[in-house]
């Protein structure tokens, strides 16, 4: 497909809608499913290992959408790198030259072991940190901060979230993933 780097044990459904890739690294056990679309634009999208994209999610985007390590998007998720400005003040969409339009693109950043609830949406610029667990049908358009859990619209933190799965990481490791 023309990847620049593809890990071992990487299924990707053929019913998922590939666009830039080659400005699309992927790492070790990723698997990507039906209906899902990835649109890498100029900075293109990094997918670390053992990665799940569900079914329906989107990353899309000029600036870089990095998926680290662990990490899980759940069905329906959205990840935007990229906005127009819905002020009035500019013109919206691709049909219009760029001259008419004031386009917002900002790196987007989800951390090792973060989950991302259904129906979600990442705006352009957020990191959300290691551990993160984002609620279904959240709203991120600010940064989270590492093991926290955040539900709402637009996101919020609501509590902590439990660090134990970093010992499973490394039994996982140690033991290996076969």
């Amino acid at each position: 497909m023309g990847f620049p780097s593809v890990g071992q044990n990487v299924l990707i459904s053929s019913k998922a809608s590939i666009y830039g890739a080659s400005r699309i690294k992927i790492g070790d056990n990723v698997r990507i499913d039906d209906f899902c679309v990835l649109s890498a634009g100029r900075d293109g999208i990094v997918i670390g290992s053992n990665v799940h994209i569900a079914v329906y999610s989107l990353l899309i985007g000029a600036a870089e959408i990095v998926i680290s390590d662990f990490a899980g998007l759940s069905s329906r998720v959205s990840v935007y790198s990229s906005s127009d400005d819905y002020s009035g003040w500019t013109m919206t969409n691709p049909t219009i030259p760029d001259n008419f339009k004031n386009l917002n693109h900002a790196s987007v950043f989800i951390g090792r072991h973060v989950i991302v609830g259904s129906g979600s949406v990442i705006l352009p610029g957020v990191r959300i940190e290691e551990g993160a667990a984002i609620g279904a049908l959240s709203m991120v358009s600010r940064d989270c901060e590492s093991f926290g859990i955040y539900s709402g619209n637009p996101a919020r933190k609501v509590k902590d979230r439990q660090r134990h799965l970093l010992s499973l990481e490394k039994e996982f490791l140690r033991v290996g993933n076969s």
